[in-house]
């Protein structure tokens, strides 16, 4: 009976183990699709992930500039993404000194401001370790797909593309190399009725057999549209939390309308371009209102919509401060240890002057006592 026993449970064990190595083999094999500005999707049975996607907003009333940095982490030799656009855009790569330099004007001020007494960290309250375009066609007219241009961009080979129909699109992609997974289709559809177009970039790295990983050469796109828009809907299908820097360049502060699913957005900076040379002076021409916002999707499967972007209340300049705390010293020594310890020394001293005092005050001699007067 005992023996019977054990082998059940020894058999109910080895079930287990065995659907928990298959899960965890299913998720190394799944590909992980995250892009906060389209579709992002690897070759084969790799994986990609986006941890962060940085991108430049210049709208000017009528055409809009999106200059794109995604920066992937993964095993992917060779990756696909689909982003669509509201109007005919033309695709060119961008120049990464511009992010270089919208982080040194939107970086943080640091302050040092002084406490005098010791917060967590200062001794001895130590914690831790101490450390111009045609419109799009109109549905029905034409292919179902229709590409509007191809060209090779560095490392990146860009389609142009018109679709009517997603699963026409999904078949242009899959003969083209453009792998799609199935569940894109339906979330495409929004974007066919609204006759937007598609740009289609499939990149490798420059070493054969070397994953893709680290900040991506940035694409310039351009295309025209009446209201300012930031693609994010296709980013629902991401398998991790994303991370988005916006930089909104127009005649105004801008926010956007909603949060759409994600937490909300925070402006990190707002003030008036003044570079004079490089790539953010020609970006942004007529000095515009540079907006920096910040925004994380910790559940993309959340994301119902696209970034509209509206013109913010007032053109308040905003810039962020980070104060580095430090305990207040004199000559290297904390000044409410010297403050303490002259105050006991100070008291002691008081004490002890007292004592000395009393121990040296003279002694009144004994009044004489006088004898009774006789009796009458």
């Amino acid at each position: 009976m005992a023996d019977l026993l054990r082998a059940g449970t020894g058999r109910r064990v080895l079930t287990v183990v065995l659907a928990l190595l298959a899960l965890q083999l299913g998720q190394l094999a799944a590909p992980a699709w995250a892009c906060g500005c389209g579709a992002m999707v690897p070759g084969d049975a790799a994986r990609v992930a986006v941890g962060r996607e940085e991108s430049v907003v210049r709208w000017d009333g009528a055409r809009q500039q999106v200059v794109m940095r995604l920066t992937v982490g993964g095993d992917a030799e060779r990756v696909a993404w689909i982003m669509p656009v509201p109007g005919r855009a033309t695709v060119r790569l961008g120049d990464p000194a511009l992010f270089e330099e919208l982080h040194d004007i939107t970086a943080p001020v640091r302050r040092t401001r002084y406490h005098f007494w010791p917060q967590d960290g200062d001794w001895p309250l130590v914690t831790g370790d101490g450390s111009a375009g045609a419109p799009p066609p109109a549905p029905g007219a034409g292919a179902p797909v229709g590409v509007v241009g191809r060209q090779q961009l560095g490392p990146f080979d860009v389609a142009r593309l018109t679709a009517t129909d997603p699963g026409a699109l999904d078949g242009w992609l899959d003969s083209n190399g453009f792998a799609l997974p199935p569940r894109l289709t339906g979330a495409l559809r929004p974007y066919v009725d609204q006759r937007w177009e598609y740009v289609a970039v499939k990149l490798t790295p420059q070493t054969t057999g070397a994953p893709l990983t680290g900040a991506l050469d940035p694409l310039h796109l351009s295309f025209r549209t009446d209201e300012p828009v930031y693609p994010m809907r296709l980013s629902r299908l991401a398998d991790t939390p994303q991370s988005l820097g916006l930089y909104v360049l127009a005649a105004h502060r801008m926010e956007p309308a909603s949060p759409i699913g994600g937490e909300r957005p925070s402006v990190t900076y707002a003030g008036r371009v003044t570079a004079r040379t490089g790539p953010l002076a020609e970006l942004a021409a007529g000095r515009p209102f540079l907006t920096a916002i910040g925004q994380e999707f910790p559940f993309p499967e959340r994301i119902v919509g696209d970034h509209e972007l509206r013109r913010a209340p007032a053109d308040d300049p905003f810039q962020q401060v980070i104060h580095e705390d430090r305990l207040r010293k004199v000559a290297g020594i904390p000044a409410w240890l010297l403050t303490v310890t002259g105050g006991l020394a100070l008291a002691v001293a008081t004490a002890a002057w007292f004592a000395v005092r009393r121990t040296r005050r003279p002694e009144l001699p004994t009044p004489p006592v006088q004898p009774p007067a006789p009796a009458a």
